[in-house]
């Protein structure tokens, strides 16, 4: 089948790798470069990257309407959409009888931008992938084929993101198959009867600043799920007494210990403490109270720095605090 392919994010590669490998796929419609980094450079798509490997034709509207002709001429027998991070208009999706659309939730939960994030973030012990027949609306077209999958514990959302892109591409495979066959059935989303499913209750939004923040307040696994949605990119954020970020990527929970002797400590600017202590029969771990728990942490970033593991961690907070007690002499 000849198929037009909309994607931008790392998501929508291994789905443009898989139908080019088994397809016709006469375009891949991606957005445009963008300034990144420090030096504000343009940088293509991951999408578009992967397309030029292939070789493949791509396109990179700024606006879709005025592409509605250049993508009729094109004669594609259906798209396939994958985290292309616009809304595809209705005079677009009719110029072909069906767009494919891949979604990382078990639609109608978690429409919209950041559906990974937002699992993970709520805790949500269960995910999947859903191909829906694409409209103008936001994730709202008829269900095709759905997939669950459970969700570890501790998997963060880069972890989620790639497992789940490499079940969306073997999902819309198996649905243009079933296309082509003629056996592939359409259940309105409104049909289906989860709970919660309205859409002002499901329809999450893309992440600002304020999204990154811990509150160090909240409970401990709600902070250890904020955390883990936001691993490895764009990482949860904390702030030291001096002001200075802390980007955050792993953290765990664990009961307090008796007997751990404190050997350094951190400020934070809402005036807790990470503290370097040292329990009966293990290393030098930085750990902040939770009341009856403690949450540890597993990887660090600070201003200035490479990712600290623990250890690494540990001992940047003591070698901090000797550096500006040396100073204070």
């Amino acid at each position: 089948m000849k198929l037009l392919v909309f994607g931008t994010s790392a998501f929508a590669v291994p789905i443009l790798d898989a139908v080019a490998e088994r397809h016709d796929v006469v375009g891949v419609v991606t957005q445009p470069d963008r300034p990144a980094g420090r030096g504000h450079r343009l940088v293509a798509t991951p999408a578009k990257r992967a397309a030029g490997v292939r070789g493949l034709r791509v396109f990179t509207p700024e606006r879709l309407r005025p592409f509605v002709d250049e993508a009729r001429s094109l004669g594609a027998g259906a798209f396939v959409v994958a985290s292309y991070g616009k809304i595809v208009p209705q005079a677009l999706l009719d110029t072909v009888p069906i767009a494919f659309n891949v979604h990382p939730s078990l639609l109608p939960l978690y429409r919209g931008a950041t559906p990974l994030q937002s699992a993970l973030r709520d805790g949500r012990a269960e995910t999947g992938v859903t191909i829906i027949a694409m409209d103008a609306g936001m994730d709202t077209g008829d269900i095709l084929l759905q997939e669950r999958t459970t969700v570890a514990a501790a998997e963060t959302y880069g972890e989620l993101h790639d497992r789940l892109a490499l079940r969306g591409a073997a999902l819309v495979l198996d649905a243009i198959e079933r296309w082509e066959r003629g056996t592939l059935e359409r259940t309105p989303q409104g049909a289906l009867g989860i709970p919660g499913a309205e859409i002002d209750a499901t329809l999450t939004r893309p992440l600002g600043k304020d999204d990154l923040l811990i509150d160090w307040s909240a409970p401990p696994q709600r902070i250890v799920d904020l955390v883990r949605s936001l691993s490895p990119e764009p990482s949860a954020r904390t702030r030291d007494a001096a002001g200075e970020p802390l980007k955050v990527a792993r953290v765990h929970v664990e009961p307090r210990v008796e007997g751990a002797v404190p050997e350094a400590a951190l400020d934070l600017a809402d005036g807790r403490r990470i503290v370097v202590e040292t329990a009966p029969g293990t290393n030098a771990r930085a750990v902040l109270d939770a009341g009856d728990a403690r949450i540890v942490f597993d990887s660090v970033t600070p201003a200035g720095k490479g990712p600290l593991d623990a250890a690494r961690f540990a001992q940047f907070i003591v070698q901090s605090q000797r550096s500006a007690a040396a100073r204070a002499r």
